[in-house]
């Protein structure tokens, strides 16, 4: 049975932050899990549960989503200060030595970790993000986020849900939709439900800019990883990660690996049987490393 711990911690500005620690403390590798823009700690509860008791997982709610405290000033909804907050966690945890799991925008708190502690990390994986994001899934995204409104019940999340989802999980059926729903939205005092997370976080959509500076800015920000092994997953139908992308991402990295989750868009659940053997694969090889 896996060991859950309740972690809370401050941030440099004074929010209280929240996160599950998953696995024994004594386990030979701690893996830090940072979800993507909309989700929270309770996205990686496939992939744990898939992967087993062999290693402490630290799953976390970035400011403004799940059980973190919303920030009043919507300009610190932004990947670097995300990232700051990680350090911050890490070092109250007093952990010198992590694994780090990235979905999407935790793939690019991912990145920003890789120049900011690299002696700290121990090997990345990427989770459907990379140095270019695509504009048509960018342009998807913000059709949906920052909508943010009460639904009657949970069956009216999960039908909301499913519409917007859909052609990422083309394979789901209604009790997938119901636990995605679980997963993402929490019920108010009302009864009713509402997606969980405050919409405020949809300002930082706007401050991509997907120009040359940009992409070039970025890839001087992969190369940061080059020093640290690399496993990239991609949805074989994402909007977010092109294969044009994954493929330079691998020309580039000295030491990257890559598997493709067939069927699925933006991003892999990761409790897909093609993630699950690659994600329990590389961490064994940094285990086997230390």
């Amino acid at each position: 049975m896996l060991i859950k711990e309740d972690i809370s911690w401050q941030s440099k500005d004074g929010l209280n932050l929240y996160a599950q620690s998953i696995g024994s403390a004594e386990a030979q590798l701690t893996v830090l899990c940072m979800h993507g823009l909309t989700r929270n700690h309770k996205d990686f509860n496939p992939m744990i549960q898939a992967l087993g008791d062999r290693y402490r997982y630290i799953a976390v709610d970035v400011r403004g989503r799940g059980r973190s405290e919303r920030d009043p000033q919507p300009k610190n909804y932004s990947p670097t200060v995300y990232a700051a907050d990680m350090v911050t966690l890490l070092d109250h945890l007093q952990l010198q030595s992590v694994v780090l799991i990235g979905t999407s925008m935790g793939g690019l708190m991912s990145m920003l970790l890789s120049r900011m502690i690299p002696n700290r990390l121990r090997g990345v994986v990427l989770n459907d993000i990379g140095p270019v994001i695509d504009q048509f899934g960018l342009e998807r995204i913000a059709t949906y986020v920052g909508e943010v409104r009460p639904f009657a019940d949970w069956e009216a999340a999960a039908e909301n849900i499913a519409r917007i989802q859909a052609a990422s999980f083309p394979g789901y059926g209604s009790e997938q939709w119901m636990a995605f729903a679980r997963r993402t939205c929490h019920e108010i005092d009302s009864g009713e439900v509402l997606a969980d997370y405050d919409p405020q976080i949809a300002k930082s959509l706007g401050n991509v800019k997907p120009g040359l500076l940009t992409r070039l800015a970025m890839w001087r920000l992969f190369k940061s990883m080059y020093k640290r092994p690399l496993l990239i997953i991609r949805g074989e139908t994402s909007d977010i990660l092109s294969q044009k992308t994954l493929h330079k991402m691998i020309r580039r990295h000295p030491n990257a690996s890559t598997v493709t989750v067939p069927g699925v868009g933006h991003a892999p659940l990761l409790d897909e049987p093609e993630a699950v053997a690659d994600i329990s694969g590389f961490l064994k090889g940094l285990e086997a490393d230390a």
